[in-house]
C-alpha cells in the first residue's frame, strides 16, 4: 500500500524532511521544526515557495516512519537491513525520550511543579583538601598575667628581667639581644639618627675562654661605651664620638643567686649630655653555666633614666621559674675571680 502524501524523512538526507506526493518524491525539502508550528501533516507545499516548517510528532512507543531509499516510497518495501536498522535507531531515540519524560515527571513535587534534582558530590583523589579556619590565638599568649609583675624573659640564658616604670619591651631595635628600652625615641644630637635614652642588653659570652666575671666585665666596658656612644652599627656617630670617660663604680655583685662583677663608666660625648654604661657578668644558672654579660646604657641629663634603675633591674634578675633567688650590688656571694 502506498503511503499518503506528506512530509517524511528525506532518504538522501536524513537530517531533513522531503515531500512525498503519494506516488513519488518531490524536490521540496525542509528542516524539522518543533511540534505545534506550521500546517497540519499532509498539507502540500505551494509551488515556487519553500515548504512550511513543520515537525511530525511521534508518540512514545510508536516507531517513526522512515523512508528507506531515494527511489522507494516512505516506509515501503525494498529497504532491506538498512531500513530496519534506521527504524530501530529511531525507535530507541523515542524510548529514551519517553524515559527522560518519566524521570522529569517523577521529579515534580506534590504541587505539580518540577524541582531541581542535584546529584550528590563525591570527592575524588584530585580534589583539594578542605581548608578550615586557623584557630584564634589566645589573647594572653604573649602577654604576662595582670596579677604578675611585668617581666622580660631571656630564654637563652634562663633568666628574667623586671620592667621598671618607663621601660618597655624592645620595638624596632636592630640588635636581637636587647631586653628592654626606655619608652619612646628622640633625634640623636649628631648624624640624624634615632636614639633611646636607655637600653639593657643580655648576651652569652662565647668568644672568650676567660670565665672570671671580674676580668670579663673589665674587658667589656670599653666596647660597651664605644657601641653605645661612639659609632653605631652602620658607622655613624650619633653623639659625635666619645671625648672622655671615667670609672664611677665597680665591684662584686650577686645576680640570680650567682656571684658576679660589674664596672660602670661615665662617658662624655662631643654632642649631647653623654651617659653611663655598665658591664655586668655572672655565671648562667642553666647548661654549662656560661658567663652572662648584661650591658646597661643610660643617657645622662634630666631626660635619661635614673641610675637607681640599674640597681633595681640587677636585684630583680631571677632564674626562670624561681621568684625567690635574687641579688644586688654589694651582696656578693663567694669569690668573683
Amino acid at each position: 500500500m502506498t503511503p499518503p502524501p506528506g512530509w517524511y524523512r528525506d532518504p538522501s538526507a536524513p537530517h531533513q524532511e522531503r515531500w512525498w506526493d503519494g506516488t513519488a518524491w518531490t524536490e521540496h525539502r525542509r528542516a524539522p521544526e518543533p511540534v505545534g508550528y506550521g500546517p497540519a501533516v499532509g498539507q502540500a507545499p505551494q509551488t515556487g515557495q519553500p515548504p512550511t516548517p513543520m515537525y511530525q510528532p511521534v508518540q512514545p512507543g510508536q516507531a517513526a516512519t522512515v523512508p528507506l531509499s531515494s527511489g522507494g516510497a516512505p516506509g515501503g518495501p525494498g529497504g532491506g537491513g538498512r531500513g530496519k536498522a534506521v527504524a530501530l535507531t529511531a525507535a530507541a531515540a523515542v524510548l529514551v525520550a519517553a524515559i527522560v519524560t518519566g524521570v522529569f515527571v517523577l521529579g515534580e513535587d506534590d504541587g505539580g511543579s518540577p524541582r531541581t534534582q542535584t546529584p550528590p558530590v563525591t570527592g575524588t583523589a584530585t580534589d583539594p583538601a578542605p581548608v578550615s579556619d586557623p584557630p584564634s590565638p589566645s589573647p594572653t599568649a604573649s602577654a604576662p598575667s595582670a596579677d604578675d609583675p611585668a617581666l622580660v624573659e631571656d630564654q637563652l640564658n634562663g633568666v628574667t628581667f623586671p620592667l621598671p616604670d618607663g621601660w618597655v619591651r624592645p620595638k624596632y631595635v636592630a640588635e636581637d639581644d636587647v631586653m628592654m628600652t626606655t619608652d619612646g625615641t628622640y633625634d640623636c644630637p649628631a648624624d640624624g639618627s634615632v636614639c633611646r635614652h636607655g637600653l639593657v642588653v643580655s648576651r652569652t659570652v662565647t668568644a672568650n675562654a676567660e670565665s672570671s666575671p671580674k676580668v670579663l666585665a673589665q674587658q667589656d666596658i670599653e666596647d660597651a661605651a664605644d657601641d653605645a656612644y661612639d659609632r653605631d652599627l652602620i658607622g655613624n656617630k650619633p653623639f659625635g664620638g666619645i671625648e672622655s670617660h671615667e670609672e664611677v663604680a665597680s665591684g662584686p655583685v650577686a645576680v640570680a643567686g650567682r656571684a658576679g662583677y660589674y664596672v660602670r663608666w661615665r662617658v662624655k660625648t662631643a654632642k649631647g649630655p653623654g651617659g653611663y654604661v655598665q658591664s655586668m657578668v655572672f655565671p648562667s644558672t642553666v647548661g654549662t653555666e656560661s658567663p652572662i654579660l648584661v650591658r646597661y646604657v643610660f643617657d645622662a641629663g634630666e631626660d635619661g633614666p635614673p641610675l637607681a634603675d640599674m640597681d633595681t633591674i640587677t636585684k630583680g634578675i631571677r632564674p626562670i621559674g624561681d621568684a625567690d633567688t635574687g641579688g644586688g650590688v654589694g651582696s656578693g656571694i663567694g669569690p668573683t675571680d
